[in-house]
């Protein structure tokens, strides 16, 4: 039997009918994760060391990232070919887990000082802050107290809130970031905002869009207020906030914009589009902007 942190333990026996235990490992005796564990029950909260018998077992949970959510916004058309298998890579951390860390770091403590005020292994600390994990509700509850917290900060009760509103890190840094960056950045796509303007004056509106030959081109209705950027020179901007961690970026592409009219690259755009236009309706007219200007910018810990 082998088991990894945040795994849980289940303790059955169908053939005799005993009631069934569980409960999350939250420490491991040996670095191959061989028996014996710490284990906090799950109906009494408490940590016990176990050596499993033969009526136990290990519930592996996943041990790697789950896939990013498509992000929610009231866009025109969307677009953006699925790219190839993404190279293996180590798991990030939950989200709880960023936030936990987040504000650990904004406090100047360490994991052994959270960890000892929440009665728990420092190494169990360090798996929640560094993978994805499930806490228990009384997990989250030490920490939250731990923390000076509460259990809905911890969970990302705020999520809805403006980005901007949460902590500041404690001694950010802005830094301009080059071409390159900008350019990994942008073709990540998603959402992004067009600045441009119309016959009622200056307007920025999101749409989604994807970035083919170094051209950013998103998908509108003809007579909309999008393409009205058609023929001259617009703003295009993308960003992102890490609202737990108090860091985020921004790139801004400046260029003129065109209508594709091309057929085989109006079939390219519309064959490698994503998802029909959130906003409904007809959205065939494609636009591209090439950037002549692109610059960004990034918020994060000071380099020590």
């Amino acid at each position: 039997m082998r088991a990894h942190l945040g795994d849980q333990l289940v303790i059955e026996s169908p053939a005799t009918g005993g009631a069934r235990r569980d409960g999350e490992i939250v420490g491991l005796h040996h670095a191959d994760g061989t028996p014996p564990y710490d284990v906090r029950w799950s109906d009494t909260d408490e940590v016990t060391m176990v050596f499993p018998g033969p009526d136990a077992h290990v519930h592996h949970l996943e041990h790697a990232s789950a896939a990013s959510a498509p992000s929610t916004s009231d866009v025109e058309g969307a677009a953006g070919p699925s790219g190839g298998p993404r190279p293996d890579r180590a798991p990030s951390p939950g989200d709880i887990g960023r936030r936990v860390a987040a504000e650990r770091e904004r406090q100047g403590l360490t994991r052994a000082t959270v960890a000892g005020r929440a009665a728990m292994a420092p190494e169990y600390l360090a798996y929640l802050e560094e993978r994805p994990a499930d806490p228990s509700l009384g997990t989250l509850t030490r920490l939250a107290g731990a923390l000076g917290t509460s259990v809905e900060a911890l969970r990302g009760g705020g999520i809805d809130l403006p980005p901007g509103q949460g902590q500041a890190l404690l001694h950010p840094e802005l830094r301009e970031l080059g071409a390159e960056e900008c350019r990994a950045l942008l073709s990540t796509h998603g959402v992004g905002r067009i600045a441009l303007t119309t016959p009622d004056g200056p307007a920025v509106l999101p749409v989604n869009y994807e970035v083919v030959d170094d051209e950013i081109a998103f998908r509108t209705a003809p007579g909309s207020a999008p393409a009205a950027a058609v023929g001259s020179e617009v703003a295009f901007e993308v960003d992102h906030v890490d609202e737990s961690a108090g860091e985020g970026w921004s790139v801004l592409a400046v260029g003129p914009a065109r209508h594709v009219t091309e057929s085989d690259a109006v079939r390219q755009l519309a064959d490698g589009a994503h998802t029909e236009p959130w906003a409904g309706g007809e959205r065939e007219m494609w636009v591209s902007i090439r950037p002549q200007r692109l610059t960004g910018r990034r918020i994060g810990p000071a380099s020590q």
